[in-house]
């Protein structure tokens, strides 16, 4: 059954007000405003995630970015946090600094699949759960952000020196290298490049859809979400 909206006014980033009078929401999910809308919502998701990932201190305090943190990466750290916890804390801080440099990678890959989203994946926002939007980023562009600052993540982990410190640390314990493609006497660096960048990529699609659903009930009230 279709939901039809009265004088339904929707303020946009650029001020403009626009009225739409009894309009369907599956006719206005299609609709220019539909898709202004949703690209709305996902443009301030990403920015703000890169303003995040741009400020080492706050990437560090972000919960969103922590509950990323790969279950590999994590175990490693419990081990560490027994015998040697300032390891985690600089291993931390490294790929925080890390983040950084991603940015200007990450940032223009999902500013154009929010620009390239089309009127078939606005109908499927529209009358899925909220989170949808970023799901559907998430679909489209996940793998290629993994493979995309990976290579520059593990430059800068290889600059820090981090790799051989947790590989001096946990030697001689059943975790070293098991966990990260490594063997019983190394950890392997592009391993460990992988998982934080697997962290730096889930994070930021945490943050988005945090963004989401905080913003839906405002931004996406015309379409009955």
């Amino acid at each position: 059954m279709k939901k039809y909206i009265i004088a339904a006014a929707i303020i946009l980033g650029t001020g403009t007000i626009i009225n739409t009078t009894m309009q369907s929401c599956t006719s206005l999910a299609t609709s220019d405003l539909g898709l202004a809308v949703i690209k709305r919502v996902l443009l301030g998701g990403i920015n703000k995630g890169a303003n995040i990932y741009g400020n080492k201190e706050a990437f560090l305090q972000n919960n969103l970015v922590d509950k990323a943190l790969p279950k590999e990466l994590r175990d490693i750290n419990s081990t560490l946090e027994k015998i040697a916890p300032s390891i985690v804390a600089k291993e931390r801080e490294y790929i925080a600094e890390a983040a950084v440099y991603t940015v200007g990678i990450s940032k223009p890959i999902l500013e154009t699949a929010v620009n390239s989203l089309n009127a078939q994946d606005v109908t499927r926002i529209i009358q899925g759960e909220k989170g949808t939007a970023t799901l559907i980023l998430r679909e489209k562009t996940q793998t290629q952000l993994v493979a995309a600052i990976t290579p520059r993540v593990e430059q800068e982990l290889n600059k820090y020196g981090i790799v051989k410190t947790i590989n001096t640390a946990l030697s001689g314990t059943n975790l070293l290298g098991s966990l990260l493609g490594g063997n019983k006497t190394n950890v392997n660096a592009s391993g460990l490049s992988t998982l934080a960048s697997e962290q730096i990529v889930n994070g930021l699609f945490n943050i988005i859809e945090d963004h989401e659903k905080q913003n839906s009930a405002s931004l996406l009230a015309p379409f009955g979400k």
